[in-house]
């Protein structure tokens, strides 16, 4: 009788745990496919980085998502971020900043170029 509770414990246990086992594998496998993809790309040559330092920047990002510390920030959050920067600014300024950074008036230049310059007007009472 003993044998059974053991047996029946231990299948409880494994149905609880594989499909916990199985998220964290699929986890992991997408851990290790980014890494590789960011690996190709740092030996693409077009990282904009040394291929030292993306190489590093890599495997710092694959150890992290191992960990599950590594969030995948959607639209939101990056939204978010970018609002938060406007609390930089003086109290007046933070409105407009928030509508720039949003979308509002004209966007010149890139990243990759260096930059982009975000321009609103405000009209004065």
């Amino acid at each position: 009788m003993k044998q059974f509770h053991l047996s029946a414990a231990a299948a409880l246990a494994f149905a609880v745990t594989a499909p916990a086992w199985a998220n964290g594998n699929a986890a992991l496998a997408e851990a290790n496919r980014v890494y590789q993809q960011d690996r190709a790309h740092c030996t693409s040559g077009k990282s904009h980085q040394d291929r030292a330092t993306c190489m590093k920047e890599a495997g710092a990002a694959h150890d992290e998502a191992k960990r599950g510390a590594l969030a995948n920030a959607g639209g939101t959050d990056l939204q978010a971020n970018a609002t938060r920067r406007c609390e930089a600014q003086p109290q007046a300024d933070r409105a407009a900043c928030v509508q720039r950074i949003l979308g509002a008036g004209t966007t010149d230049g890139s990243v990759k170029g260096g930059g982009l310059i975000r321009q609103t007007e405000t009209k004065l009472p």
